[in-house]
Formats: C-alpha cells, structure tokens, sequence
C-alpha cells in the first residue's frame, strides 16, 4: 500500500521564528500516526528544522542542483542540503518550470541524480488551463512522466512519490473536484501499471497539489488513488495545516 503523506511547500514564505513556532505546533498536534507529514521551508532554515523535528517530521528542500559540486552561484547539491538534515526534494513545481524556465531535461537530470545519490524525491506534473479546457491533460501529464521520471527502473521509482498539481488550480482558490483529482490520480497509477507492474502502482504515493485545504482535504483524500497532499497556502497555518493532517 502506498504511504499516505501530507507534505508542506512553505515556497519564499515565514520567518525563521514563525517556522519554528509552526513545526512545534505540528508536533503537538498531529494525530494521524501513519501519516507521514513532511515539510518544504526555505533551505536556510533546514538544518535547524531537522533538528526540532527529531525525525518526527520530514524536513525537505523546494529545489535542489543536478550538479555535485561547482559554478553554479546560488545553487545546492544533495549532499550538501543532506550534510543539513534534508531528506527529501521537489523536483519540477509548476512554479519551478514557469518561473525558472527548468525543462523536462533539467528535471530528467535531477532525478537520475537524486536516484544515484539516493535521495528521496516528490516530482511535480500537471497542465495549464488551456489543455484541461482543450481536453488534452492526460496526454500533457503523460508526457511529462515519460519525459523525465519513467526511464526508471522499478526500483528507482520506488525511490520517488508523485505530484498531480493542476497548474490551473495553484495559488488561485480553484481546486480540481474530487472527481477530477481521481481520474487523474487513476490515469498516473493506471500508466505506471502498464510501465512497470500493479506491484509498483499500488506502492507509489500519488498526492494531489492544487489547493488542497482543510475545507476540501478530507474529501480530496477519500479518493483511493488519492494519497495524500502537497500543501502550499494552506501549511502556512497551524490550524489549517493540521486539519489536513487529520482529515485522513
């Protein structure tokens, strides 16, 4: 069975003391003990999180280079967000591919690497409005997977959980419903299925990534190709946050 996650995407949000006094909030507050609760903060602040988290909380990074070492003014490699505490990245936000321009390659490139360095990964995929409205989502969602994250072997795929944000409904109130989430959800799990085997299909965590909230998750998780959830807005918040948490 895969493991359900609720996962927190803070992307360039929260001071360091708001991060903190919300990590201790979470500890406090979570309930859903075979859930796996995971967040994303600004780099700068991993090492210290990691620690108040105590293994308890999965502290991640938003982005991480392909490259172990180098040239590359602003960037970081795995081993060096892993010398901090991260144990786990995104790979391909939608957020990363519009405003950073980052590629199916670039994408390819930062999973081949964290898959050799061993290092757990989200990787993101989902249209833009124009193809939902033009009927075209599930080729454009396919097409991502295969460009950059379906080369792996069965068993470097098990190294990876999945995203469907729909780019339509981030950050602009719209929430795919239900019933969208899950033909997506479905599809994904279905595609793997014939990629690799209905083994890996049923282990790999798919999370669904546009505007899930505490009104909407409990809802958006009883889908049963719905495992869960990468949390922007709404991990900012305790409250909120926890409720998502709870709702499984």
């Amino acid at each position: 069975m895969a493991q359900k996650i609720v996962a927190g995407n803070w992307k360039m949000n929260l001071q360091f003391e708001e991060g903190e006094a919300l990590v201790n909030e979470i500890l406090r507050g979570s309930r859903a003990s075979d859930v796996a609760v995971m967040v994303f903060p600004t780099s700068l602040y991993v090492q210290s999180l990691s620690e108040q988290a105590n293994g308890e909380i999965t502290v991640g990074v938003q982005n991480f280079n392909a490259n172990e070492k180098g040239a590359f003014t602003g960037e970081m490699s795995i081993s060096q967000v892993e010398s901090v505490g991260a144990s786990i990245g995104l790979i391909g936000h939608s957020e990363r591919r519009a405003i950073f321009h980052e590629t199916d390659a670039d994408l390819k490139l930062k999973v081949d690497t964290a898959v050799e360095k061993g290092f757990k990964f989200i990787f993101c995929c989902g249209e833009p409005l124009e193809l939902r409205e033009a009927g075209k989502e599930f080729n454009f969602v396919k097409t991502q997977l295969e460009a950059s994250l379906f080369h792996l072997s069965a068993d470097q795929l098990e190294n990876g959980i999945i995203a469907y944000e729909p780019v339509w409904a981030i950050g602009t109130g719209k929430t795919a419903s239900s019933q969208q989430a899950e033909e997506m959800h479905a599809e994904i799990r279905s595609w793997i299925t014939e990629r690799y085997s209905a083994q890996i299909a049923d282990s790999v965590s798919i999370l669904y990534g546009g505007s899930c909230n505490n009104k909407n998750a409990k809802e958006l998780f009883a889908c049963p190709n719905v495992d869960g959830g990468l949390i922007g807005g709404a991990a900012l918040k305790a409250e909120s946050f926890l409720e998502i948490i709870n709702a499984f």
